[in-house]
């Protein structure tokens, strides 16, 4: 059991005196941990991290959903090491960057051209820009039912934590709602020939319904825009070949990142061949300033990506992920109904990529008792915003887990029948990363 949490006590405290927030993303931060409970990491292993004070965790969700591999995979540190040898930026291009064009459009058949980067912000942001040149149009149009897309001020002015944005940004993005195509369409016809793209995760929690990513694209082109995935999260994780493969529907622009690299700084933005040229130095029309980051063809990040998407071929890693998934979601499905939790601990999306949900007596979300439940987790050494299963999991791993998760469903019934969960939080609760005020 996990008891100590010292060494991470001081070492968070000296992350917040010397960075913003304490982690350079904030989902990382400790404000969604429980209180003097947020691990500060050593190292990790497989699809087991210690931290500062020697505990050792099964992880779930590892790098933000990035490491699906596993940390430290030996192919992808094998070819990261190799590349480090021979340099790692030159004054042209590297080989190596066609060689990751070429590896990286044969998993994704249904893109013709990428460029890669370093960021997710990065990708989705350009493939805007690109929408908006190549149609002359202001408004952005995402899905406002799907979390985040990207750091720039086209998305966050949208979000609490709009701070230093003009609100005219904001006004030039508006929102659809996930799966209704009749209210999509009664937008774009309300901001008739406004709208340069529509862009949106093609599924999260659900398979989309049935015709509706077809129809999307149909009433996208209809009306002038471009359709644009964000495959972020689905890239590889849902298939090899992403969202768009799995689902067969062609998307304009198309942008992945996260487990591209198996945790290695690697993104990309792809798309159909016109479009991309745009970018490029073959085409005739105004030429938009793409994508151009010093960074962003290290040799050794497109390694990592080559090595990445060669394991998921050759070791069939998204049925992996789908199998793990699936046996971690009945397991913990099966002992939150034997404490009397079924309907407050929940586990939901695709197997490949689970969340839980924390509900209080009402069946409403709640922080407090998703503290208690994190709380529980963390001293029984699982560590985890979600149930994102790498596929370095072991079946011993989803079975001690999944005991774990018995364990503080336990301690959730009893919370629910006091009423209050404060005797089991140990201090504040977690808070949601998008807040106007700390």
């Amino acid at each position: 059991m996990t008891t100590s949490f010292g060494n991470s006590i001081a070492a968070n405290k000296r992350l917040q005196d010397l960075i913003p927030g304490g982690a350079h993303t904030y989902a990382k931060g400790e404000d969604q941990y429980p209180e003097d409970m947020a691990p500060v990491i050593s190292h990790g292993s497989g699809a087991h991290v210690w931290d500062v004070d020697g505990n050792e965790y099964i992880e779930y969700g590892s790098g933000l959903r990035a490491v699906s591999l596993g940390h430290a995979h030996p192919k992808v540190v094998e070819a990261v090491r190799r590349e480090l040898d021979r340099g790692s930026n030159f004054v042209r291009p590297s080989i190596i960057e066609l060689e990751a064009a070429e590896r990286f459009l044969t998993s994704v058949p249904t893109a013709e051209m990428v460029k890669f980067t370093k960021n997710g912000s990065d990708a989705t942001t350009a493939a805007v820009k690109l929408a908006r040149a190549v149609t002359g149009r202001p408004l952005v149009a995402l899905c406002s039912d799907q979390a985040f897309f990207s750091i720039d001020d086209w998305f966050i002015a949208r979000t609490p934590m709009s701070a230093g944005i003009p609100g005219e940004i904001g006004e030039l993005t508006i929102g659809f709602p996930y799966g209704d195509l009749v209210a999509t369409e009664e937008l774009l016809t309300q901001h008739e020939g406004q709208v340069a793209c529509l862009i949106l995760e093609a599924a999260t929690q659900h398979d989309p319904p049935a015709g509706y990513l077809e129809g999307l694209r149909d009433l996208a082109h209809r009306h002038g825009a471009l359709l644009i995935f964000d495959e972020m999260i689905t890239g590889f994780r849902f298939s090899a070949s992403g969202a768009q493969g799995l689902y067969g529907v062609a998307p304009d622009l198309s942008t992945f990142g996260k487990a591209l690299g198996n945790g290695f700084a690697v993104s990309a933005l792809a798309g159909r061949r016109e479009l991309m040229e745009r970018g490029g130095l073959r085409d005739n029309h105004e030429r938009v300033f793409l994508l151009s980051t010093t960074h962003g063809a290290e040799t050794h990040a497109l390694a990592a990506a080559i090595a990445t998407m060669n394991v998921y071929e050759e070791e069939g890693i998204s049925a992996r992920l789908h199998e793990l998934g699936d046996k971690l979601a009945a397991g913990v499905r099966e002992v939150a109904a034997a404490a009397g939790v079924r309907d407050h601990v929940l586990v939901r999306g695709r197997a490949s990529n689970l969340v839980f949900a924390t509900l209080d007596e009402t069946l409403t979300p709640s922080q407090p008792y998703r503290t208690l439940f994190l709380r529980e987790l963390i001293l029984g050494g699982v560590i985890g915003p979600s149930f994102v299963v790498s596929a370095a999991l072991t079946d011993e791993d989803i079975a001690r887990t999944v005991e774990v998760v018995a364990g503080a469903c336990a301690v959730y019934r009893e919370a629910l029948d006091t009423g209050d969960p404060k005797g089991w939080m140990g201090g504040r609760p977690v808070k949601p990363v998008f807040r106007r005020y700390t």
